[in-house]
């Protein structure tokens, strides 16, 4: 599902011009891109929770050359969805 998947939904569930739903999508996702950027956790109930997680240096190799390397550290962004959208996937699943 793209972004625009996601705008013709909002823009049919709602009953609101296309436009306006873009808006709407575009407003949603820039708070989430904002609060994650400062390290904030991001928490939707039935959905799920972001976190962004410090992840230290570590060494590892270079895969062409087998030569050991120091791979910096660096923040990564984790999900984990909540009790409620596992339970649907793997409910629809089943089916």
């Amino acid at each position: 599902m793209t972004k625009a998947d996601i705008v013709d939904k909002v823009s049919t569930t709602i009953n609101v011009s296309k436009k306006e739903a873009a808006e709407l999508v575009e407003t949603v996702l820039s708070v989430l891109k904002d609060t994650l950027e400062t390290g904030e956790k991001v928490k939707l109930a039935g959905f799920g929770c972001f976190n962004v997680k410090q992840k230290s240096d570590r060494r590892g190799r270079n895969p062409q050359t087998g030569e050991p390397i120091i791979i910096d550290a660096r923040r990564v962004l984790t999900f984990k969805p909540s009790t409620v959208l596992r339970e649907r996937i793997n409910q629809e699943h089943s089916m």
